[in-house]
């Protein structure tokens, strides 16, 4: 069981970059995550934009039905084509919070890669500096 372990955890380190490369990995990450909070947020604010859109389209239709009467038709029309925007809506929204959720869950991964790359490196220079001696 012990050698199962080990060669899990060998696997696992071998995906990580070599603590040499520290600095350029963390200004990778950085990059990335700033990529990744940009996306959100143009995300979100489709998201709102949309909902505000569905509002003013409901807002809009309640005028026309009350101010300029339309048969059936027209009206089922308009109330079928403001629930499609509401169903897309909602939609962007469980999409956005779903993204929201994943880029949360990337920071916190990427935090631990760090942490990971520097106890390695703190762990080799320390082990080099007693070789040394």
């Amino acid at each position: 069981m012990e050698q199962k372990n080990d060669n899990l955890r060998e696997r696992l380190l071998s995906h990580l970059p070599q603590p040499e490369n520290l600095a350029a990995y963390r200004e990778e990450t950085a990059s990335l995550l700033a990529k990744h909070e940009k996306a959100l947020s143009t995300e979100k604010w489709s998201a709102i934009a949309l909902a505000y859109c569905v509002l003013a389209l409901f807002f809009f239709c309640d005028w026309i039905m009350k101010y300029r009467p339309l048969d059936t038709g027209a009206q089922f029309g308009f109330l079928g084509g403001i629930l499609v925007f509401v169903l897309f809506a909602g939609i962007l929204v469980v999409k956005s919070l779903i993204y929201a959720s994943q880029v949360a869950t990337l920071k916190e991964l990427k935090q631990v890669q760090l942490q990971v790359l520097e106890l390695q490196a703190s762990l080799v220079q320390r082990s080099g500096s007693q070789t040394g001696k």
